[in-house]
């Protein structure tokens, strides 16, 4: 066989019971690499390292090759404004987290009859996502529902979403962004007491009968 060591040297073509031996000083493994070449391929390594290094090269293109999630959001027709704006910032969030997302509008009723409104909302949507996706394919109806694909645009960056306490902690006014000043209040100077008027009393006349003494 041919036998490569441990460091990638070519020593030579050997015997079996010569490369087991030669790998039985080392402390290392004999490996056959190439079973079908003439003659065989054999190698000196640590096989337990081997396969930890395999194994995580294997991860790592995993990762690397891992498959776009296509998510679903869906729309009314007559959606709302504050509505439409969670689901712009939903739609922000999954964009920015690589995946594709499909936005369909269901039409109910005589909504029908008015498919204008499904493709301005899809046209908006695009508009307001136009900083970090792509469409992929104009709006299509199949029957009550109308859908388009929407896809993360090559190298935009999406800011992380904010956390629930940001979300939750109001937005500070214009003023109170540059001053940040507290009112002091300022007690008010103690007044003079009002001086009480004295009234005389009415000293009522002795009833008959009475002497003065």
């Amino acid at each position: 066989m041919r036998l490569i060591d441990d460091k990638g040297a070519q020593l030579g073509i050997m015997p079996a019971s010569d490369a087991l031996r030669i790998a039985e000083e080392r402390e290392l493994d004999l490996i056959e690499v190439a079973p079908s070449a003439q003659p065989p391929v054999c190698r000196i390594m640590d096989y337990g390292k081997h396969k930890y290094q395999q194994a995580k090269r294997e991860r790592e293109a995993r990762k690397k090759s891992k498959a776009t999630e296509v998510r679903l959001m869906r729309m009314k027709p007559q959606i709302g404004p504050h509505d439409l704006g969670i689901k712009l910032r939903k739609l922000r969030e999954l964009l920015g987290e690589g995946n594709k997302v499909r936005v369909s509008v269901r039409f109910r009723g005589r909504e029908m009859s008015k498919p204008e409104l499904g493709r301005n909302l899809m046209q908006r949507v695009a508009s307001e996502l136009a900083d970090i996706a792509q469409v992929e394919g104009f709006p299509r109806q199949e029957g009550r529902m109308m859908s388009m694909m929407v896809a993360p645009k090559p190298g935009a960056k999406v800011p992380a979403p904010r956390t629930k306490q940001e979300a939750t902690k109001p937005e500070a006014t214009k003023e109170e962004a540059t001053t940040h000043v507290k009112e002091q209040v300022k007690p008010e100077p103690a007044k003079d007491p009002q001086p009480v008027e004295e009234r005389p009393t009415e000293v009522k006349d002795a009833e008959d009968g009475g002497e003065a003494g």
